[in-house]
């Protein structure tokens, strides 16, 4: 006899649970969630929509019972027509729906890739505010300690101030970001066959491993498009255009692999060439993204058939 399924669409607030045929709403928090558990047989499927963090605690408390599954909010878009109506046909869509979810996955690794890609973005965002400092105070955007010398032997004013503040900042973020490169390197197996993918270096490819296990992923194209660097493609009668990337999956694993992309441009034989054959007709950033999506087809591959990486296929 199948297991029954249930789908329950998340928000900051509440929960709303479709099973058998029925909509309940409950809040979002410890109440809620023992609600679910006493109407949920045990056994059930249940399919949760992915929102930010706010799915986690549900998935995390449901999850010691229940056969959870975390949905792409984007693949219930397609199938949003079930949404508020009631028929034997929605049960089967709803099954369909949570099939193609994936397993949810907490851990360690997980969470200091997460925060490591928070740290990572953070110092991008200050060492920009900094430029635009040093300018206003005129001197050249470079943040060599010598140009940063200079610029503290200004005389006081608001803008030096936040340089002075900012730099604080930076020194704290870089000390943070090296702690947990060093953590990741204690949670994440030394010997994967990750790490034999020339371009995906110790941190990048701990941050990679954070999927999880590729298996799941029946064929690249499904794996492409958890990351969000599956093509984005509308079509209008004869015509067809491209709208660049999904930028639908796991934001982390993508900013991984466009980073881990820059490095393979210039060692990795595989995307090397791969970058020659399209410098064409791709430019700057576009290019690079091809170079990503290529790279997480082969790492799709090397863990998904436990082969270490070959040039040569």
């Amino acid at each position: 006899m199948e297991a029954p399924v249930a789908g329950i669409d998340v928000s900051k607030d509440k929960l709303t649970v479709y099973f058998q045929d029925s909509f309940y709403e409950f809040p979002n928090d410890k109440r809620g969630f023992e609600e679910i558990k006493r109407l949920l047989p045990k056994g059930c499927k249940v399919g949760i929509e992915s929102t930010g963090v706010y799915h986690i605690n549900l998935a995390k408390y449901l999850g010691k019972e229940y056969d959870v599954r975390i949905i792409n909010p984007f693949i219930l878009k397609k199938f949003k027509d079930f949404r508020g109506k009631k028929s034997d046909k929605n049960d089967k869509k709803l099954e369909l729906v949570v099939s193609m979810g994936s397993e949810f996955i907490t851990s360690e690794a997980r969470e200091l890739t997460s925060q490591w890609d928070f740290v990572t973005r953070s110092i991008v965002r200050v060492k920009n505010r900094l430029r635009r400092d040093l300018i206003l105070l005129g001197y050249r955007d470079s943040l060599s300690r010598k140009n940063l010398n200079e610029v503290l032997r200004g005389e006081d004013n608001a803008v030096l101030s936040e340089v002075r503040f900012l730099l604080g900042e930076l020194e704290r973020l870089e000390a943070r970001k090296r702690e947990i490169e060093e953590e990741l390197k204690e949670v994440v197996p030394k010997d994967s066959l990750i790490f034999t993918i020339p371009g995906i270096g110790r941190t990048l490819g701990c941050i990679i491993l954070r999927v999880g296990d590729v298996k799941r992923f029946g064929d690249k194209k499904r794996f492409v498009a958890y990351c969000g660097l599956d093509p984005l493609v509308e079509s209008s009668g004869k015509s067809v255009v491209s709208r660049g990337i999904s930028k639908r999956g796991d934001a982390v694993l993508r900013r991984a692999f466009y980073l881990a992309a820059l490095t393979a441009i210039k060692v990795n034989p595989v995307i090397k060439r791969f970058y020659e054959e399209h410098k064409g007709r791709l430019k700057g950033r576009k290019l690079i993204i091809a170079c990503a999506r290529k790279l997480a087809v082969i790492t799709w591959a090397v863990l998904y058939y436990n082969k270490p990486f070959d040039a040569s296929e």
